[in-house]
């Protein structure tokens, strides 16, 4: 009998090939547009935790100009505490870095196709918890001590381009229970729950419209 991690990572390559070949017209049109709305690179590539804290570069769309994060954390301390403040997520039309197409993208979740290179390579699942950034996830434990005992399960397992916070709530659910969520999904190991988590996922793409 195969085990839960062989059983995701089948699940994880069979919804991948399938999303690449609905969704094909995107990887002409999407690069398309970036390119003539505002020049290259067409993709950003984010430093993110995986599964035992291991990093890895977590692709998207670019949905931001260019040299956001350096803009953040080098040249504007204002938006970044508010960054901060706001559980390092905060609405599109709030952050100033992202793009007229950008905010396009981010709303149809379009920025995060290219996430599934990422699960194709193994550092990401279909479905998982959040994928952090090592920062984000110091400065969040330290702002909510008591979450400290969920990451080492967030860690134990890959993260995922979609998960049980992405579709109960997404950036109104506070960091607190996020992580609790997050955890709680890590110890259960149950295929099927990853499978109505997918199916539940484009409703809560279609809710952001």
């Amino acid at each position: 009998m195969l085990t839960y991690e062989q059983q995701k990572r089948i699940l994880d390559l069979i919804i991948v090939v399938i999303l690449l070949i609905i969704f094909l017209p995107f990887w002409i049109i999407v690069p398309t547009l970036l390119v003539i709305s505002d020049g290259f690179p067409i993709l950003f590539s984010h430093k993110r935790m995986g599964k035992g804290g291991k990093e890895f570069y977590m692709k998207k769309f670019r949905s931001m100009i260019k040299n956001a994060h350096e803009i953040l954390h080098e040249q504007n301390s204002e938006l970044l505490e508010k960054f901060k403040n706001s559980d390092w997520k905060f609405p599109a039309n709030e952050d100033p870095r992202i793009t007229s197409l950008g905010k396009v993208l981010r709303t149809l979740t379009i920025d995060e196709f290219p996430q599934l290179f990422n699960v194709l390579k193994g550092e990401m699942s279909m479905v998982g918890p959040r994928a952090y950034m090592k920062k984000e996830l110091n400065e969040q434990t330290k702002k909510y001590p008591k979450t400290k005992k969920y990451v080492k399960h967030i860690l134990s397992i890959k993260p995922g381009i979609t998960g049980p916070w992405q579709t109960t709530g997404r950036n109104e659910i506070p960091f607190p229970q996020r992580a609790k969520i997050d955890a709680e999904y890590a110890q259960q190991k149950n295929i099927w729950n990853d499978i109505k988590i997918i199916l539940k996922t484009p409703k809560a793409m279609i809710s952001k419209w």
